[in-house]
């Protein structure tokens, strides 16, 4: 049977989030198409356990999962919190992985690892491992929200949705290319066929 950890009351304030974090293990996550980087603060935000990867993978999320715990029982902590910084669709693999565990996932604006990071070293630089870090500080720091993870029908509508608008998209790009051939090597063209647009 899984072990099911506490999940934390949802708030908009930084303040009212930050008293939730007291006894917990932050952990920060930099999302990658293939490997990910974790990083686990305290609720003081010292880090307990330097960045260290993450597989995008099945049995990655649960050597993941283990480590989470074996960290809880050597710090003492008897709550966790986990935070990433969206990337694209990369986050959602693990996103179920950690709701089926019971473990709450919080989201970080982009905007704000960017301009904290700057603040520890001076260097704006993109480094997974750092950026990890970041996230976790920012966690500890009550700065995220909570992500609304959609399932069964919901997130089978949104999926075809996205689909048809890319679809959608991608046929207005097609005819204002054909339309564009036409104009330069044939401009006759609409003239011998009136309802092209029609078609």
């Amino acid at each position: 049977m899984i072990e099911r950890l506490p999940i934390f009351f949802h708030s908009s304030a930084p303040s009212s989030k930050i008293l939730h974090i007291q006894q917990t293990l932050v952990v920060g996550i930099d999302i990658a198409k293939r490997t990910h980087y974790a990083c686990i603060v305290d609720d003081r935000g010292r880090v307990l356990q330097k960045s260290f990867s993450v597989p995008q993978a099945g049995n990655g999320f649960e050597l993941f999962y283990q480590r989470v715990l074996a960290a809880m029982k050597e710090h003492e902590k008897s709550e966790v919190i986990v935070g990433i910084e969206p990337t694209g669709h990369y986050w959602l693999n693990l996103a179920y992985f950690l709701e089926e565990r019971g473990i709450p996932l919080v989201m970080v604006n982009p905007m704000h690892v960017k301009r904290s990071k700057e603040l520890d070293d001076n260097l704006p630089t993109k480094h997974d491992r750092k950026d990890a870090l970041v996230i976790a500080r920012l966690v500890k720091d009550g700065r995220f929200s909570y992500p609304r993870i959609l399932k069964g029908m919901e997130a089978e509508l949104r999926v075809g949705s996205t689909f048809r608008s890319k679809l959608t998209e991608e046929l207005g790009a097609v005819k204002n290319m054909i339309i564009r051939w036409l104009d330069r090597y044939f401009p006759e063209f609409v003239q011998v066929f009136p309802s092209f647009g029609k078609m």
